[in-house]
This record gives structure tokens, C-alpha cells and sequence, in this order.
């Protein structure tokens, strides 16, 4: 029962996605409000959530050279094939974004904030001269709550499904459930994980190939071969994560596999991992694949307590799986696999996240840094204290007290960030 709970989390949370997904979930919300319209587009308006606001206010949108929320919806208006959902933006033609862009140019594309309790909420209204249309997403990236056409509910799943009708899992296993089942795990179930780590180790060598972002990746390149940095295990995997995360938040068409939600998770949760076992020299491809498993369905676990988005960083989730997919690559035991969560979160949990923006590569170098120390020390046989700051004797219970840092501690945060992002001078 507990490995078939922990493969179903596996599928859920491992979801392939082209672009940072919040201005994709938006475009993904307009276009399934297209489907449902006939004629021009004369209006369109998205409220959204201030996580969402925050995290699509100035990445880039797939295929593109713009940025921004009334773009992504306005673009999203113009795709036809909603049910490619985080992938929706793949094959965006010359023509369909100059109509996008032609609409908010016209002011024909307006935004709001939402007032709802949702850290993610977001409700696209289309406008022809035969229809009105609204689509509610609530709770995660692709999970359609209502539609309703000219007055008339056309679908109502309530907060708790999706257009497929699934309830919210609750799941019943722990990590040493995860632990249990990467270890025995037949390779051929693993499909997902080695899709994860072929599409995120392409966007990574394309990050390094060109100049995208920040060039986090590509600096550490650079300095590796002036010598000012070790070409070692530590700023390797640095570089080949921070890399993959420059190419996508610049908004490369390139597609990644996203985890809980997040491209970056995804990467920042995989990209440490291959970067260790390429350093091994390692010819053990099913070790690998257990250890990216691991590391995933790690971030998957913990990621469930913390919340979909917050006011801390998403790519400290990732880190912590990271740590655990590396230590145990590197040989380590379930308790010191346990100590790299305690040395990860005791690090760097309170790094914030202030929106999806080219920097947001800088924050995964460093968490990936984090993840590569907290694992060496583990290893070691050391670990933070259990009376030291929010660390306790148990990783679930160091877990949860970073959950309740990012839920129950996130909202003033957030409303501080956002009213810095939005009231620049």
C-alpha cells in the first residue's frame, strides 16, 4: 500500500513543464478559457494570488522575449491545445504572440490581486461578443476548479479536484518508506526519473553553452578554467544546477521536469545528484536512478508538508532532497541520509523567496552548495544539535517545524515582498 502511495506521488509531483510555472499556469488557465469562446477576444482579466503575482511578475515566458503577468495570460489566450497544460506554451508561433501582444498593448488585458485566503489562486475571464468565460485554478499549477460560461457552470470540482476528478491525496509513508522503496525499487519503474535526468541535464549543457540570465553556471565554468575555482564534486554540481536554471528562467523553450510544481525544484532536486555521480565516474546507471528517486520523492515528501508556495525559498525543499540522493551515492546510511535533512534545513531554511526572476539561479547555487555540506558532514557522522534553532532529534519533526515557518510565518512576509517588487523607484 505504501509503495503504491509513494509511485502515485511520484507521478503527481514529477511533471514535465516548459517555462517557469507560474506565468505558465496562467497561460494554462487562458488557454482553457479559449476552448471554451467563440469569436475575437475583446477583454481579458486575470486575478491572481500574491505568491503567483510574485513569481510571474518579471520571468521570462517560454518562446518569448517578454516578461510578466497580463503577457502570460494574454499568450495562453492564444494557445489551442490546453490539454498540453505546463507544456502548453511549446510550438508558439510568430503570429499568436503578436495577437497576445497586440492585446495588451490595446489595454485589452487587465489585472487584479486577489483577496482570497489562496497562496495559489488564479481566475482568467475571457470576453468575446458571444461569450464571458471563466476559468478558477486553485491550489496547484493545473488544478481547474470551476468554469463557467455566460453564467452557466460548465464544470465545478470544487478546491479539492481537478478536471480529472482526483481528490487530494493524503499520503501515509515516511522518509524511510521513500528510503525503503529507492533501495528495492525495480529500475524499469523508474521511467519518470530517468526522463527527469535526460531533459534537466539538457537544459543544463545549453545553459552552459549560451549566455542566458544571470550565468551563474557559466561564471563558475569560466572560473574553473582560470583556475580561481576547483574543477571538484561541490562547485561542479554548483555549475551544472545553476547552469539549467540560468537557460530556464530566461525563459528557453526547452522543456524540464518540474517537481511539486516548480521547474526549478525539479532541477535543484536532480541536477546535484548526476553532477556527484558523474564525479564518481561512476558506470552504475541504475545507482543513479535510485539516488535521483531518493532525492525527488524526498522533495516530494517534504514539499507536501510545506505548501505548493511561500514565502521561503522552494529550492531549500529541493536541497534537502538533494542531500539525501547524494549521501547516498556517497554511501551513506538511512540515519546519515536523516542527518543531511537536519544539516540542510538547519542552513539554509530561511532564505526567502522575493518572486521567479534570473537570480533565482544564484539562490540554487548556493542551496546546492548547502546540500554537497550538509551531506559531507552527515557522512562524518555529524549533524546540528537537536537543541539548536529549529533542528530537533527527528528529521519529520525538523521537517515540520520548516513547514510551519513556511506556512504559518509566510503571509506578512509575502505582503512585504510583493509591495517591494510592485513599488520600485
Amino acid at each position: 500500500m505504501k509503495n503504491e502511495q509513494i509511485v502515485e506521488a511520484m507521478k503527481k509531483g514529477l511533471v514535465i513543464a516548459t517555462g517557469c510555472t507560474e506565468p505558465v499556469a496562467i497561460a494554462y488557465a487562458g488557454a482553457v478559457a479559449n476552448s471554451y469562446v467563440e469569436g475575437t477576444i475583446e477583454q481579458i482579466k486575470l486575478i491572481a494570488s500574491a505568491n503567483i503575482i510574485k513569481n510571474a511578475f518579471v520571468v521570462g515566458i517560454p518562446g518569448t522575449d517578454l516578461t510578466g503577468l497580463k503577457y502570460a495570460v494574454a499568450i495562453g489566450c492564444m494557445c489551442t491545445e490546453p490539454e498540453k497544460k505546463l507544456a502548453v506554451l511549446e510550438g508558439l508561433t510568430e503570429s499568436q504572440i503578436e495577437m497576445a501582444h497586440q492585446l495588451v498593448e490595446e489595454d485589452k488585458v487587465e489585472l487584479d490581486k486577489s483577496d482570497l485566503p489562496y497562496k495559489l489562486y488564479i481566475e482568467v475571464t475571457v470576453k468575446t461578443k458571444a461569450d464571458v468565460v471563466t476559468v478558477t485554478i486553485i491550489g496547484s499549477h493545473t488544478n481547474v476548479t470551476k468554469i463557467v460560461k455566460n453564467g452557466k457552470t460548465k464544470y465545478n470540482g470544487g478546491c479539492g479536484s481537478s478536471l480529472e476528478e482526483k481528490e487530494e491525496a493524503e499520503y501515509s509513508f515516511d522518509l524511510k518508506d521513500v528510503y525503503e522503496y529507492c533501495l528495492h525499487v525495480d529500475i524499469k519503474e523508474l521511467g519518470l526519473i530517468k526522463t527527469a535526468i535526460e531533459l534537466n541535464s539538457k537544459i543544463s549543457e545549453e545553459g552552459l553553452e549560451e549566455q542566458y540570465g544571470l550565468e551563474v553556471g557559466r561564471m563558475i565554468q569560466a572560473n574553473m578554467h582560470k583556475k580561481i575555482l576547483a574543477d571538484d564534486m561541490t562547485n561542479y554540481a554548483m555549475m551544472i544546477t545553476a547552469a539549467a536554471s540560468d537557460a530556464r528562467m530566461a525563459g528557453l523553450s526547452l522543456p524540464v521536469m518540474s517537481n511539486s510544481g516548480s521547474g526549478n525544484q525539479g532541477i535543484a532536486a536532480t541536477m546535484p545528484v548526476v553532477a556527484v555521480w558523474k564525479k564518481l565516474e561512476s558506470k552504475d546507471e541504475a545507482q543513479l536512478l535510485r539516488a535521483c528517486a531518493l532525492s525527488n520523492l524526498a522533495t516530494i515528501y517534504i514539499k507536501q508538508k510545506f505548501g505548493i508556495l511561500s514565502a521561503l525559498c522552494g529550492a531549500v525543499v529541493a536541497a534537502s532532497g538533494a542531500a539525501c540522493g547524494i549521501t547516498y551515492l556517497l554511501g551513506g546510511t538511512f540515519e546519515q541520509i536523516e542527518n543531511s535533512i537536519h544539516n540542510t534545513l538547519g542552513n539554509v531554511a530561511g532564505m526567502v523567496c522575493d518572486g521567479a526572476k534570473s537570480s533565482c539561479a544564484l539562490k540554487i547555487s548556493t542551496c546546492t552548495n548547502a546540500a554537497m555540506q550538509a551531506s559531507l558532514l552527515a557522512l562524518s557522522d555529524l549533524r546540528i544539535k537537536s537543541n539548536e534553532g529549529i533542528v530537533e532529534q527527528l528529521s519529520e519533526k525538523t521537517i515540520d517545524n520548516f513547514a510551519t515557518l513556511g506556512n504559518e510565518g509566510s503571509e506578512n512576509i509575502d505582503k512585504l515582498i510583493l509591495d517591494m517588487i510592485i513599488h520600485k523607484k
